[in-house]
């Protein structure tokens, strides 16, 4: 049995150390637990607790708020998180009170440790569970000059396009409270059995562009200092000469952190496609270090280094000191690119008032100079590809079926939870542990059904020692799949029709060969 008055105790000493809570808050704080707790007064000696700020994550006082619960009748089994969250969230700081301990900090100290602040009240307030993310697993693959990072992200759920794409249907004024998870009326929300609790989420107030903004990190936190950027108003993603502006400014505010938006449509998109968001973190992609490979030069724009990236998709990149300069430059691309039609690369602008064509911008800045990628997409399906010509192809879906996002277009891919049991399983077939039996991997119902091919071609191409060396061949071959994937989105393809047909694109931009 939990000892709910030692709880208390162990929680106001933690809150203290971590969460901020000020000394002249503390009778306060514990009056309003004992409450929560159905207690009628505190413990008379709680002991020693010098141990509890020794405490790097919250887990042992979650484990302890939950057990508590469900022992006393205060939450449902099932539903204990909610309760846990909550309690984390009277102990945190007020949302006024951290905007201005982080501006505070912003203007005293700079813009790293002001997002320290926030990303480390994240974790200690049991937004961000680190415990759990240190739990994905995570390699790189080396592919000549460019290196992809892939992890299996164990706290990330599969979504299907069609699921994603139902999102961007719905009224803007959607009667569901909060109208969907990233709205700020999210922060404080009690949350149920289909929507996260958020009393512990704290955020920073953001002007971008002369509209309110907000930013709060991932819970997910699929890079270091994972943030996303999020419209205070509820509407849809969108990419317009505008969204280039938004993220100019964010990184004036941040330029410890680089920033980019989903494309604004289904299947080439992100998961949430009803609310305008961006992201960002003090994580540089793997195609934000690759070179350029064909540099142009601008006729309007001559302040700015233009050129086409040596990257798997389609990729323009800008380099200026001028910020109007490279604004205006980029707002174009963004405009002509949402009419170019080239059939002999399959892009196609528009289907009727459809519309096809879309982008990726990402910003960050490298001293003075703004550098902005943008990545090309098209989301057109056909009867070959139904999932869309430019995503991952049928033969990559064992492991990558998800639409590709900002992220994973960028060489950072985040592969399904189903993975990790699956690739050991395949580790022992092809070392001997497991007997390898084609008859039965060919049924549905087998759990492996969906890697039988990719299991077959491993199984020829060798013979593996021990499950480790077997392990590393299924990680090199997952890696391949992600570079064809990457390939797979590309609007042009690095054949002579699809670099004849970017150069003419980059022309149409009133860009040429330098």
């Amino acid at each position: 049995m939990i000892d709910g008055k030692l709880l208390i105790e162990k929680l106001l000493t933690y809150a203290q150390e971590f969460l901020h809570l000020d000394k002249l808050d503390v009778i306060y704080t514990r009056n309003l637990l004992l409450r929560e707790f159905k207690l009628d007064a505190p413990i008379e000696d709680a002991g020693d607790l010098s141990f509890v700020k020794e405490y790097k994550v919250p887990d042992e006082l979650v484990k302890e708020i939950e057990e508590f619960a469900l022992e006393n009748s205060l939450a449902e089994d099932g539903l204990l998180n909610l309760y846990s969250t909550y309690i984390f969230g009277l102990l945190s700081p007020l949302p006024s009170k951290v905007n201005e301990e982080f501006f505070r900090i912003r203007e005293e100290k700079g813009i790293q440790p002001a997002c320290d602040y926030l990303f480390n009240l994240s974790i200690k307030n049991n937004y961000i569970q680190k415990t759990a993310i240190d739990k994905n697993i995570g390699w790189e693959h080396v592919d000549g000059d460019n290196i992809l990072e892939i992890t299996i992200n164990l706290s990330k759920p599969e979504k299907d396009n069609k699921e994603i794409a139902k999102l961007l249907s719905l009224p803007k004024k959607a009667t569901k409270y909060p109208a969907c998870l990233l709205c700020k009326e999210n922060e404080g929300y009690e949350g149920h059995a289909s929507h996260p609790a958020r009393e512990n989420i704290r955020t920073v107030s953001l002007t971008l562009d002369g509209e309110p903004w907000f930013v709060q990190y991932s819970p997910y936190a699929y890079y270091n200092e994972h943030c996303i950027i999020i419209n205070k108003s509820h509407t849809p993603m969108m990419i317009t000469p505008k969204t280039v502006k938004n993220l100019l400014d964010f990184v004036d505010v941040f330029p410890n952190y680089m920033a980019g938006s989903n494309a604004a449509l289904p299947i080439v998109g992100g998961s949430i496609l009803n609310h305008e968001h961006y992201q960002g973190g003090g994580h540089i992609m793997p195609m934000q270090k690759s070179k350029v490979k064909t540099y142009f030069k601008s006729k309007n724009y001559k302040k700015v280094t233009v050129g086409i990236l040596d990257w798997y998709n389609s990729v323009i990149r800008l380099v200026s000191k001028d910020r109007k300069q490279i604004a205006d430059l980029a707002g174009e691309i963004i405009l002509k690119w949402q009419n170019f039609t080239a059939e002999d690369s399959s892009v196609i602008s528009h289907t009727g008032d459809t519309p096809h064509n879309t982008l990726s911008p990402i910003i960050r800045k490298d001293g003075k100079n703004y550098i902005i990628d943008m990545i090309l997409r098209n989301n057109r399906t056909s009867d070959e590809y139904p999932d869309g010509i430019f995503h991952a192809h049928p033969e990559h879906h064992n492991i990558k079926k998800e639409g590709i996002g900002l992220i994973e277009a960028m060489g950072l891919f985040i592969l399904p939870a189903r993975l990790k049991k699956q690739l050991e399983m395949i580790s022992e077939i092809l070392c001997g542990m497991t007997e390898y039996n084609e008859e039965e991997l060919s049924n549905p119902e087998n759990y492996l059904f969906v890697h039988r091919e990719m299991i077959k071609t491993l199984k020829n191409s060798g013979t593996y020692e021990s499950k480790e060396i077997a392990y590393e061949a299924v990680k090199k071959f997952v890696g391949e799949t992600c570079k064809n994937i990457l390939d797979n989105t590309a609007v042009f393809k690095q054949d002579e029709i699809g670099q004849k047909d970017f150069a003419s694109f980059m022309n149409a931009c009133g860009m040429e060969v330098k």
